[in-house]
């Protein structure tokens, strides 16, 4: 039997109401916030992620899905959205237009990755970035918009962490400190740290095995480096957060897996029952990542979050998420003559854009009315045989209190129409 590759999941019916909930969000709070939407291809050129990304990083050097094509191309299914929306960005010029540009996306991303909870290998995100604008007021807003974003989905427990990682002038002298921390203990680190050491340093802090952890609690500090600029964009940073009545942790652990991060990386952590955490977004700053795309100096500001991660801390939260698969009517018949009539009566109520299902001809009509009741609809068309001789229907409220009606089917569809109003439960917004 055929199955689904390993680290990809079906996302049957029933779980469709919280991806259009989640997604639904996700769109009004970007234009809440002035931000456009865009969309970039699945695959683009390997080196747009080896230049962007980092070629020493995890994600290239482990994760990523390359192939060559028929056109002797080399080419990646992206591993992130970053990278594709800054190329996209310089592609077209967007560089040109007023400023500061406000982009997001809703896209699939892939990486070779051990599947875990919430961590797939094929996994979608809602990310979003902001070109031109290197005020620490945009990372504040940036972060609020994001934070909106889990709040209205109804989310709760949320712990937001922040960090500076510094700049191209102040970065340098810390990574020296840095790595000359690990050197000495470098026997007590794990292999992919000693991998790391030579090349990004800064990874070892992120890393979750108990002998790294212990000893990144003791590494020196990447706040303590920060030159005077640097300094006052992560001051006023904490100072516009607080403005807005954001909360935060200082973690001088936190760095971000991507090479292009400088100065300001956030995580947003919700704590489950059990008092686990597990990241569902972050982000952060990278001011210099448009111009090693060969794209003009932009600074920038991003953030992402993954929706598989969402969905699960929405179950697990008991959040409620309205239902997208009602039906209003149930049409019943039984005998050839009332088929006819039953399927008209169907297509004349879908014009008036009311969801209506009809029942199986393959069922009697008792089996018909059953499935009327599970399908949980407000009404019951019934066409029987004596009602089909007649040019009759009988209509049947499922809800409330109203009195079933015998009507002539010139006037089914107006009668239907006024008992609809008075037996619809009303619906959400998001419904």
């Amino acid at each position: 039997m055929f199955r689904a590759p390993r680290g990809t999941q079906d996302i049957l019916p029933s779980d469709q109401k919280y991806w259009q909930y989640v997604t639904t969000i996700a769109e009004k709070i970007a234009q809440l916030y002035g931000f456009r939407r865009i969309d970039t291809p699945t695959f683009e050129e390997s080196a747009l992620f080896h230049r962007g990304v980092g070629s020493g990083t995890d994600i290239v050097e482990k994760e990523t899905y390359d192939f060559t094509d028929k056109g002797k191309g080399q080419l990646t299914l992206r591993p992130e959205g970053t990278a594709s929306v800054c190329r996209a960005y310089i592609e077209h010029g967007l560089f040109n237009e007023p400023k500061p540009q406000k982009l997001y996306y809703l896209a699939s991303l892939f990486r070779y990755d051990r599947p875990q909870k919430g961590r797939y290998r094929q996994h979608h995100q809602f990310g979003g970035e902001v070109f031109g604008d290197a005020t620490p007021l945009c990372d504040a807003e940036t972060i609020g918009m994001l934070i909106r974003f889990y709040q209205e989905l109804g989310l709760r427990d949320l712990l937001l962490y922040i960090n500076s990682i510094g700049c191209s002038q102040c970065r340098p002298p810390y990574l020296s400190t840095l790595k000359e921390y690990y050197e000495k203990k470098s026997s007590n680190i794990c292999p992919d740290c000693q991998r790391r050491l030579g090349h990004n340093p800064l990874r070892l802090l992120d890393c979750k095995e108990k002998n790294c952890a212990d000893l990144a609690q003791k590494a020196p500090h990447s706040t303590d480096f920060l030159c005077k600029a640097c300094t006052e964009h992560f001051r006023a940073f904490k100072e516009y957060l607080s403005s807005i009545n954001i909360t935060f942790i200082e973690n001088h652990r936190l760095v971000r897996g991507l090479d292009y991060y400088s100065r300001t990386v956030f995580e947003i952590v919700p704590i489950d029952q059990s008092g686990q955490q597990s990241s569902i977004g972050g982000g952060g700053r990278y001011d210099k990542l448009v111009s090693i795309l060969e794209g003009p100096d932009t600074p920038a500001f991003g953030f992402g979050t993954g929706l598989e991660r969402i969905i699960i801390n929405l179950k697990e939260q008991g959040v409620e998420v309205p239902e997208i698969y009602r039906t209003d009517i149930f049409v019943a018949y039984a005998g050839s003559l009332s088929q006819i009539m039953a399927l008209k009566i169907s297509e004349d109520l879908r014009q008036q854009g009311i969801i209506t299902h009809l029942g199986s001809a393959d069922r009697s009509l008792k089996a018909q009315m059953k499935q009327a009741d599970k399908s949980k609809a407000c009404l019951a068309v019934i066409v029987g045989e004596d009602e089909a001789q007649n040019n009759q229907a009988v209509v049947k409220p499922l809800l409330g209190k109203e009195e079933q009606r015998i009507v002539r089917l010139s006037d089914v569809i107006t009668t239907i129409c006024e008992m609809l109003e008075k037996v619809k439960p009303p619906t959400s917004d998001n419904s």
